[in-house]
């Protein structure tokens, strides 16, 4: 048997202390969140793992998309692609403004994927059931592709909204007149909302509506304009309830 001198001693003081930190940081969390009453999640890359990759497949029928619209070589296509992306938000905000094209068709295009290699995740299902108040997805992409992907996921009839760009009038996250457009039809009230993302850039316009907002993603970004970053969005939500 260990005494108060043996080796085991220290490692038990220090598991206490680890759990007790934690446990900490997990009121902290919850304290952050303890006024919203509106839970707004991105899609892509934050209601899926990245690791399920649905953008090759996204990005593949985008450019192919860019050489018919704009009668281009495919390098050229996924030049315009990338850098419509960068400058306007989306590859279809580009489009538009640029070559005048109708957003109707290019969105049923580009989000004609596979999903079968989509897992269901019952104990994110769960962690969004337990959540306090009104829930809603709002993506960049189309509300039909979202409503699959959440049905693949195990996540369909959890939420209360699911919002695509079409409900911005076709303009992007992260124009903060996006945000405004989608909020407004649903009543968010940005004091008392929070926003889950992968993307940093889509964080800002919510952080200066003065949302919570939280980075999920693989890596942390610092910026003032994130509160929080989690890369793994089931063990964050299940801190909050």
């Amino acid at each position: 048997m260990e005494n108060a001198y043996s080796p085991g001693v220290p490692r038990i003081k220090h598991a206490i202390v680890t759990a007790r930190v934690r446990v900490y940081i997990g009121d902290m969390v919850k304290h952050a969140f303890s006024h919203v009453s509106h839970w707004v999640f991105d899609l892509d890359n934050t209601l899926y793992p990245p690791h399920a990759r649905l953008f090759d497949q996204i990005e593949v029928r985008m450019t192919r998309f860019v050489m018919e619209a704009l009668n281009v070589t495919r390098p050229e296509a996924d030049r315009l692609r990338k850098v419509y992306w960068a400058e306007y938000g989306t590859t279809l905000a580009g489009l538009m403004r640029v070559h005048g094209v109708d957003p109707a068709p290019y969105l049923t295009e580009v989000h004609d994927i596979s999903l079968d290699h989509l897992d269901r995740d019952t104990e994110l299902a769960a962690h969004f059931a337990d959540l306090p108040g009104r829930r809603i997805v709002y993506t960049n992409g189309s509300a039909p592709y979202a409503e699959r992907v959440l049905e693949a996921r195990g996540l369909a009839g959890l939420f209360d909204a699911v919002y695509g760009v079409e409900h911005a009038g076709f303009r992007p996250k992260p124009e903060r007149a996006a945000f405004e457009a989608v909020f407004a039809r649903d009543g968010v009230e940005p004091a008392r909302a929070a926003m889950f993302e992968d993307d940093p850039r889509n964080l800002t316009a919510p952080h200066a509506m003065g949302m919570r907002t939280v980075h999920v993603a693989p890596d942390p970004h610092e910026a003032d304009h994130i509160h929080h970053h989690t890369d793994d969005l089931t063990a964050f939500l299940s801190r909050l309830v």
